[in-house]
């Protein structure tokens, strides 16, 4: 019965332990119905359009329907199965029709541009403004003034695009749970740490079977390249790894085609809206003004990070030599950049996780939250999908609540890899008083093993505090306007800012000791250890960045440059930037392009520049708190009022010079990675 489906209950928290794939489509069809209607309604009513009137009231079903999809969507990520699958691909292609439908449809539109036009318009509030001015923008991106004819090709185009993107994410999905890797002598393990090799252990056990299982899951994944001996195993892995969803692994798992087929629709959607190219369709809505500003941006950083990088190299292939590895291959280059490493600084990543258990990085990264921005973090019940995730609440110093967020850590079987942060519910006034934010924040960390806490890797620490700087963008935001609350509405190039900031306190020594307690001492970080993290810290940082550059300007090139139905191949377009940039060459088998879901299934497209458009913006941010005091919360009360709270509220240039009082620099960046 509809009126039992928790999806459609709008009254607090979602019902996670009650929601069943079959609950799916009924409510999705009963709020496509009811938005379908609603739009007819207001379409045709004959009363001049208002903010209340008209614009509100199509906020308020975005919102509910946002709401009960964004439930889907997650599960279908975190907890996915064949049902649940099957059920969100069958909905996202009536969502996406329904949403092609109201973004073409001229009468809303033409009422927006009335009010607009309006003298009503100069009475709304900036931020009221601002979203009819961004909605009269994303009508003419969403096909609005197009002939009918083109309309109807343009709808496909849309309902095509998303189908694409889900299929491609889930063949590396598939690819990665299908892939295990037997060893049966621990001998082969040399080099491994004991918690890695005793969770293979339990993987095989798992299995019914004797020995040790690997798997293509980070946790599992990444150790064997950074530390095992046995050069052979290190290839196997990274053999599989690097050539997910392509023509080496199963047929119906190949992502090359389909990487053509996107770049032809979206080629021939931004031609039908007037663009050149695809590239320029994705700028319209970001800081960054034209492909030729981002590409001359890129190229700036590669020309000064290039000659650090070719360093960094010459370095590693000298000492992979004293190892005895003369032909250095792409799966010794973590293995060596660990050893050079740990003789060079003298720790191992592995020594220092010994320090970083669950519990004391939870704590830190809530203290450092707390004390800057005058909040306070506090665990709390809610409804979960796995005996994993856990749920928070967030309160202000007078201990009213004003934000809550979910957090899912460690990796699995049936959850997509990588770490991300979404909006659950999104905050805004209504007539009952105002909706506060949740936030889910998802990671895929090492599960505890062998009765010991879960223990992270520095790296992990910084992605936990990257991430938990989106959850401040969306759950710190005082916007009451749902279309431009917390990261809505923000530039996607300045949408990492929050999450880039965050990351810097992880090489404080006043907020990383009092985050530590070793597995088995419970003694802090000492001081020593710590001065040599920060010493490595820029270790290998030209690499590092060139590599980035490498993504970005294939992403740029690939959606402004590339003919998807000329000769030319991604692969053949990825090998070209890597001659003017990369200083590490993989092997002409490796297929970067068919896993690289940023830009084919995850709104990066023409967009991955934005890592380092932003990083830009975090370091300058951060120089305050350089100058201010590391946990100064006068700088902190600035950077949550002018950047947080504002969300999308205004163009994000605005809110940076409103926070720092002039324009970005790119110094402190360079500064930053010990490349100025």
């Amino acid at each position: 019965m509809i009126t039992a489906n928790p999806l459609l209950d709008f009254s607090g928290l979602p019902k996670f332990n009650a929601i069943q794939p079959e609950h799916i489509s009924p409510a999705m069809d009963s709020l496509i119905a009811e938005g379908r209607a609603l739009v007819e309604q207001l379409a045709t009513a004959s009363e001049p359009p208002t903010w209340e009137n008209f614009a509100l009231k199509l906020e308020d079903h975005s919102e509910k329907i946002g709401r009960a999809w964004s439930q889907v969507g997650h599960m279908n990520a975190v907890v996915n199965s064949p049902e649940l699958r099957e059920a969100y691909n069958d909905n996202l292609a009536k969502l996406t029709d329904f949403g092609s439908d109201v973004a073409q449809d001229e009468r809303l539109y033409a009422k927006y541009k009335a009010i607009q036009a309006s003298a009503g318009f100069t009475k709304l509030t900036p931020t009221q403004q601002t979203i009819i001015n961004h909605e009269v923008r994303d009508f003419k991106l969403g096909g609005a003034e197009l002939p009918a004819e083109q309309k109807a090709r343009f709808k496909v185009l849309s309902e095509e695009l998303s189908k694409l993107g889900s299929k491609f994410e889930e063949n590396i999905m598939d690819n990665t749970n299908d892939f295990k890797h037997s060893v049966e002598s621990i001998s082969d393990l040399t080099g491994l740490p004991d918690d890695v090799i005793e969770a293979a252990s339990e993987a095989a056990k798992k299995e019914g079977k004797a020995g040790y299982l690997f798997t293509l899951h980070f946790p599992s994944y990444m150790p064997v390249l950074q530390y095992a001996n046995n050069r052979a195993l290190r290839e196997t892995m990274y053999r599989a790894y690097a050539t997910r969803a392509s023509e080496f692994s199963k047929p119906e798992w190949d992502n090359t085609a389909l990487i053509r087929d996107i770049l032809k629709l979206k080629q021939e959607e931004a031609q039908m809206l007037g663009f050149n190219n695809y590239a320029e369709l994705s700028l319209a809505t970001k800081m960054a003004e034209s492909p030729k500003q981002v590409t001359e941006f890129l190229d700036t950083l590669a020309k000064r990070a290039k000659p650090y990088a070719e360093r960094d190299m010459q370095e590693l292939v000298a000492y992979a030599k004293k190892l005895g590895i003369d032909d250095m291959q792409a799966w010794d280059v973590a293995y060596v950049s660990e050893k050079l490493r740990e003789e060079k600084y003298a720790f191992s990543d592995q020594e220092v996780k010994q320090y970083f258990p669950e519990s004391k990085v939870l704590a830190g990264l809530f203290k450092v939250t707390e004390t800057i921005f005058g909040v306070q973090v506090r665990k709390a019940d809610a409804p979960l999908w796995h005996a994993d995730a856990a749920f928070y609440e967030i309160s202000d110093k007078q201990n009213k609540p004003i934000a809550y967020f979910y957090l899912d850590l460690y990796a699995r079987n049936n959850k997509r890899g990588g770490a991300w942060m979404d909006e659950c519910i999104t905050r805004r006034k209504k007539s009952n008083g105002v909706e506060l934010p949740v936030a889910y924040l998802t990671c895929n960390f090492s599960a505890p093993v062998g009765g010991k806490p879960a223990l992270f890797t520095h790296d992990e620490v910084i992605t936990m505090f990257h991430e938990f700087g989106h959850g401040l963008h969306h759950m710190l935001t005082q916007v009451d306007e749902y279309g431009v609350s917390g990261i809505k509405g923000v530039e996607w190039d300045a949408v990492e800012l929050p999450s880039q900031f965050m990351e810097n306190f992880c090489w404080e020594w006043d907020v990383l000791r009092h985050m530590t307690a070793h597995v088995e001492s419970g003694g802090q970080l000492p001081r020593a250890l710590f001065d040599k993290m920060v010493a490595a810290k820029n270790f290998q940082a030209g690499m590092q960045t060139v590599r980035q550059i490498e993504f970005s300007l294939f992403d740029m090139r690939l959606h402004g440059e590339f003919d998807p139905n000329g000769e030319q191949t991604a692969l053949d377009l990825i090998e070209q930037v890597r001659d003017e940039v990369a200083v590490v060459r993989p092997p002409k088998w490796n297929r970067f392009p068919n896993s690289f879901s940023h830009i084919f299934a995850g709104g990066y497209a023409a967009g991955y520049y934005s890592y380092k458009w932003a990083e830009v913006l975090s370091a300058d941010a951060y120089s305050l708190f350089e100058e201010m005091g590391t946990l100064s919360a006068e700088a902190g009360t600035r950077f949550k009022n002018e950047v947080l709270a504002k969300g999308g509220s205004r163009p994000a240039i605005e809110s940076f010079v409103a926070f720092r009082g002039r324009e970005p620099s790119m110094d402190a960046l360079l500064r930053h990675n010990g490349m100025a």
